[in-house]
């Protein structure tokens, strides 16, 4: 092969390995500096603007979620899912609503839980929790939605754990899910370590030095993922409130609408793109009028089971076994929605 051969093949592996999102948004900004620039000069400065007002949440998320990898703390599973199957739901579940793991992460966990032979119930509880709520999502939604919405997307994500993990157990108990993999599927995931490991949580991580590297090391990768996120959502956030009319969402979506939480529970699985995108998205629709139950019920179906994480799901588990987390999904987000409804009248 040429030089020349060889710098066009190098140049293009460095090209593909730039994340594809950042890709995205340039080659929009690009094109939104033709077609609109007054709107696309508008959009970036709402992002930046937006960026500086949630950054003190931003850097205490960043920094809880470096002092978990660094210190080892997420060896702690192991001790989650021992004992009672009742304790373990119940375990299961509180340490999914606030445990670190985001739903990327969680997918290699639970295969291995469930190759290890711990029972699906504290396994589904905490599937189902896991990507509604952690320390991160919890201040980044306090700043941009409010303590309330925090709260009760906390209070949520534990309820439809348990009674995912319940459920779950119930139909166990009958017979119900006895082979819930897929074959060939179980040991190994970049998170398998986790619910094996034993290893000695080091609270006081930085007086070991590669420790210290690994909390360097995951609070940039942290920040590079959740700036990324969180810088597309607000140019989404801008593009809506200049575009969408607000007589469309608060029709569709707005308190007065009895089909608003059942209706934003349904589009939030496809709509969904991330749980930390998802939240100033939520913010400008209810500036625009939608009702507060129905965000919660839009933010909790697309945390469970948008479609990623879904397909991940469902190359992981038994077609029954998919069926049942998509319908404890749905469940669980109609029953937060309306609950949260109330609360807030």
């Amino acid at each position: 092969m040429s030089d020349i051969s060889l710098s066009i093949a190098g140049a293009a592996r460095r090209v593909y390995a730039i994340d594809r999102v950042w890709l995205a948004v340039a080659a929009a900004l690009l094109l939104g500096a033709f077609w609109a620039p007054e709107q696309t000069n508008s959009s970036i400065g709402f992002a930046g603007n937006g960026l500086l007002q949630i950054a003190p949440f931003l850097a205490i998320s960043i920094a809880m979620a470096a002092y978990a990898k660094a210190s080892g703390a997420d060896n702690l599973i192991a001790k989650v899912f021992q004992g009672h199957p009742v304790q373990m739901v119940f375990a299961a579940a509180a340490f999914g609503a606030l445990s670190p793991f985001c739903s990327c992460g969680v997918i290699p966990l639970i295969a291995a839980l469930l190759a290890m032979g711990v029972p699906l119930a504290p396994v589904m509880a905490f599937w189902l929790a896991s990507p509604l709520m952690d320390p991160q999502m919890f201040f980044l939604t306090m700043g941009a939605l409010g303590l309330p919405f925090a709260v009760g997307k906390t209070l949520a994500a534990l309820g439809i754990g348990l009674f995912g993990g319940f459920a779950t157990l119930t139909l166990q108990r009958a017979g119900g899910f006895k082979m819930p993999l897929r074959e060939g599927v179980g040991n190994g995931g970049c998170g398998a370590g986790s619910a094996r490991s034993d290893g000695a949580v080091a609270w006081k991580f930085w007086q070991d030095g590669e420790r210290r590297a690994t909390f360097g090391d995951e609070a940039l990768k942290t920040t590079l993922f959740l700036g990324k996120w969180l810088f597309v959502a607000f140019l989404l956030e801008s593009v809506m409130l200049a575009y969408v009319p607000a007589e469309s969402i608060a029709s569709l979506l707005g308190g007065d609408s009895v089909w608003a939480i059942p209706l934003a529970a349904i589009v939030g699985v496809p709509a969904y793109m991330n749980g930390f995108a998802a939240i100033p998205l939520m913010s400008g629709l209810m500036e625009l009028g939608m009702a507060p139950g129905a965000a919660m019920a839009f933010m909790v179906a697309g945390g469970v089971s948008c479609i990623p994480a879904a397909i991940a799901v469902f190359a992981l588990v038994r077609l029954p076994v998919f069926a049942w987390y998509l319908v404890m999904a749905l469940v669980g987000s109609l029953v937060a929605g309306i609950g949260f409804q109330i609360f807030m009248a």
